[in-house]
């Protein structure tokens, strides 16, 4: 088996698991795409730590970490199983890295995980061990974590990050819609897919100062950090592919990000 690409997956609000919308589209036709993994490690921007902590859940519960939305919401679960072993290998695999890594036997699946996944696999029949991010110790440090990954795309294992490429909660309230979009949104995607096409890691590690409107994309970290897990874990020279999902609301843009190992001569 060749190895596997590694993904970014914007998951958007959790009503995307029941308005998929053109991001299910997307990740319906990227899904049919892959070669069938053998299990998914996926760091979400919801779970967050000070160190690594790694999911060694045999059958971990479906977390319904959000307010206020309809109760259908509620009642939907991804039921896929845990893999203790993968768990531990992640855990060994972070820990030579010098990335001082935890397993916790606990941990569920919250709506960064199981969002996207109801989209690329309905029939969450393929085992999952959810990763944490760590938003204090900015992109060098999550893309250090994807690289000590990397290896599992060797084995079968498909490493995504789920976060949102851009994320400004506060522009709810500022009456942008499918109409009247957010005007910085494109320019801070529009750098993002320069960059990564170009390769320039540097630039990305950097992008708090050089990308337009970071701040205003991204008040805080931690829904871009899991793209620097994917782009670590495609290894050096890799392609990076955009697959455009819309722009949700205005101001969440809904961009997917599936990055291959460097093309042959």
């Amino acid at each position: 088996m060749s190895a596997l690409p590694s993904l970014y997956v914007s998951h958007g609000s959790p009503m995307t698991a029941l308005q998929p919308g053109a991001t299910g589209a997307r990740l319906a036709e990227l899904a049919r795409a892959l070669p069938r993994p053998k299990a998914i490690v996926i760091a979400s921007a919801h779970w967050l730590a000070r160190a690594p902590l790694v999911g060694g859940a045999a059958q971990p519960e479906t977390i319904h970490d959000f307010h206020g939305f309809p109760p259908e919401l509620y009642q939907l679960r991804y039921p896929a199983p845990g893999a203790p072993a993968l768990a531990a290998r992640v855990t060994e695999l972070l820990d030579q890295a010098g990335l001082a890594p935890r397993l916790d036997p606990q941990r569920g699946l919250d709506h960064g995980v199981w969002v996207p996944l109801h989209l690329l696999y309905p029939a969450a029949d393929i085992p999952v061990v959810p990763l944490s991010i760590q938003p204090e110790l900015g992109p060098a440090h999550q893309y250090a974590v994807g690289r000590a990954l990397a290896p599992l795309r060797e084995e079968g294992v498909l490493v995504i990050g789920s976060g949102s490429i851009t994320h400004n909660l506060h522009d709810f309230r500022a009456g942008y819609s499918s109409e009247r979009e957010a005007p910085y949104v494109r320019p801070f995607i529009g750098w993002i897919e320069q960059k990564l096409s170009a390769g320039d890691v540097d630039a990305m590690l950097d992008y708090r100062r050089q990308a337009p409107f970071a701040q205003r994309a991204h008040p805080t970290d931690e829904h871009l950090l899991p793209l620097y897990v994917a782009l670590g874990a495609a290894g050096d020279g890799a392609h990076a592919q955009r697959i455009d999902a819309g722009i949700d609301l205005g101001f969440l843009a809904m961009d997917i990000y599936r990055f291959d190992g460097p093309r042959p001569d």
